[in-house]
């Protein structure tokens, strides 16, 4: 099994950590949407498009997630 990556998403605007909504999880704010719905969606092969349109996103604040996903993966010891 590959090791577990994390992310910080303490830096993207985009993101809010609230201990009330989806358990703490990282989530689209002002949303319920787990961000790690819309990794773990691209990195099991579905588009960008096919995300934004299977969770009601705009398109724009997938890729952007994406983008900040791939430039603050941070590995570490499973």
């Amino acid at each position: 099994m590959a090791a577990m990556e994390k992310i910080d998403w303490s830096e993207c605007s985009l993101v809010e950590v609230k201990a009330g909504v989806q358990s703490g999880a990282p989530v689209l704010r002002r949303t319920r949407m787990p961000v790690d719905a819309i990794v773990d969606n691209f990195d099991y092969g579905v588009s960008a498009v096919e995300i934004a349109e299977q969770f009601e996103i705009p398109a724009e604040q997938v890729e952007a997630i994406l983008t900040y996903d791939k430039s603050h993966r941070i590995a570490h010891s499973v």
